[in-house]
């Protein structure tokens, strides 16, 4: 079984899908990796959904991804008197590290009192309530109210403008990121990213045990974007908290642009939130929310997420479904390949990059059925995606978790197989596998891309054409 689409989902889980039944309806209706969100749950829940996902692994018998992300910091205001308070446009609040409440909104965050500075904006509940920082102290700082609205205990609050000098880590996400490395997550998605240090920072912890994704959510991460991008394995445009703290005029197009730097780079990205968001609690999505997964699939997204629509909403086998549907819709009209392969002359255009390239221009010129890479660390696999090539892609690997991790990447079917030690073995494991899932048939041709020698990660630099059986 393989799907007959390029780009892939990712699935929330939460309480409307985390059972065994839902998952696997959930892979049936398309998910391609699972998303556990440490922001709720216990470790326990985490730990026994993760087993159900192993388990209709085995029962499927195909690799699936699990997708750690991590809370990160939260910035919230403290108690409020009675709980809640009205403010309104115009009116100068205060705000104190540790002060009295009965005069100032409490926000225990010293990160923030040591970067606030005058004419910053700051933003209470989602944006719901916007101010301008007009006067700052040691522990306090006043703010002139934009827009008016209700205050209520413990709300969230951003800060678009400040780069706060903290930890993307929490204690809470250290403890959670080791226990997700050995309970064996393939990918861990690092909240709060503002500057490349923070990607360094998670990468040293993880030391190779998985792959590590840099969540774009904050301005801060845009001006040095082309650095993060670098230090990770992959990227998630995350735009519910990235459209709090940038205009949303502005998401379309930051979108495109993170979209084209990921593909430039050759690292996979998913395009997140809000994607299906009447699907919580309707069981079909506006023509608008369909338009917007096609967009992200026309940009060229290796992958597409749903979030609350799976993990809490009333019809998340459907929205998964829904996905399926539209990215299949979408990969098939006319005017797709054309599109998607606008990609700027900038990529890089070294040997290992342009074997890859070529395999897909080869493999459309002499019409493949398929090209076949085989890879140690997935890099030969996103290499060949990269150009979006109109044929499937055979990703073959010995590691299991990049086998897993090949859930996310565009185009590829991945499979978990015994290193080949030799040309006449990768060959017969290409052919083999190739007529056994159906991809190709005798006396067709494909294209294998691989390394030599075998093993090394990052060296494509072999192409070879084959007729199947021959």
């Amino acid at each position: 079984m393989h799907r007959n689409r390029r780009a892939k989902i990712v699935a929330t889980i939460g309480p409307a899908s985390a059972s065994p039944e839902i998952l696997k309806a959930l892979f049936l209706a398309g998910a391609d990796t699972f998303r556990m969100n440490f922001s709720h749950g216990t470790q326990e829940d985490h730990a026994e959904v993760y087993a159900s996902i192993r388990k209709l692994e085995k029962d499927v018998g195909r690799p699936i991804g699990v997708l750690q992300d991590l809370q990160g910091p939260k910035i919230r205001i403290g108690a409020i008197p009675q709980g809640k308070r009205t403010v309104v446009a115009g009116e100068t609040l205060q705000f104190s590290l540790s002060g009295d409440e009965t005069y100032s909104i409490r926000l225990p965050h010293p990160a923030v009192f040591d970067a606030i500075s005058p004419d910053q904006e700051i933003l209470i509940d989602d944006g719901k309530v916007r101010a301008r920082v007009s006067d700052v102290g040691r522990e306090t700082f006043q703010v002139k109210v934009i827009t008016g609205g209700e205050i209520s205990n413990r709300k969230g609050v951003n800060l678009p403008g400040t780069l706060l000098d903290f930890s993307p880590l929490t204690a809470k996400d250290r403890d959670d990121l080791e226990f997700g490395l050995n309970l064996g997550v393939d990918w861990v998605a690092l909240s709060f990213v503002q500057r490349p240090s923070d990607m360094m920072e998670a990468s040293a912890i993880i030391a190779g045990r998985a792959g590590l994704i840099a969540k774009i959510e904050k301005p801060s991460a845009l001006t040095c974007i082309d650095d993060i991008v670098r230090l990770s394995d992959a990227v998630m445009v995350a735009r519910g908290d990235l459209g709090v703290e940038i205009p949303p005029e502005q998401v379309p197009g930051v979108q495109k642009e993170l979209v084209r730097v990921c593909r430039l780079a050759a690292k996979p990205v998913i395009v997140a939130t809000q994607m299906l968001d009447s699907m919580i609690n309707a069981p079909t999505p506006t023509r608008a929310e369909a338009s917007d997964v096609a967009t992200a699939i026309y940009d060229g997204a290796d992958a597409v997420m749903l979030s609350a629509e799976s993990a809490a909403g009333l019809y998340p086998v459907e929205a998964v479904g829904m996905m399926d549907r539209i990215i299949g819709s979408t990969e098939r009209h006319k005017l797709y390949a054309t599109i998607v392969s606008a990609i700027s002359d900038e990529e890089d255009q070294s040997p290992p990059h342009a074997i890859a390239a070529a395999a897909g221009e080869l493999a459309e010129k002499i019409q493949a059925a398929v090209i076949v890479g085989f890879t140690s660390s997935g890099t030969t696999a996103v290499r060949v995606a990269r150009k979006r090539p109109r044929v499937p892609i055979v990703a073959i690997t010995p590691s299991l978790l990049v086998a897993r991790q090949m859930a996310l990447y565009w185009g590829a079917h991945s499979f978990h197989s015994e290193n080949v030690k030799s040309y006449e073995e990768m060959v017969h494991v290409a052919v083999a596998t190739v007529v056994k899932e159906e991809f190709a048939r005798a006396r067709e041709l494909m294209i294998v891309v691989a390394g030599i020698p075998f093993g090394m990660p990052g060296t494509t630099n072999n192409l070879r054409i084959v007729r199947i059986g021959e």
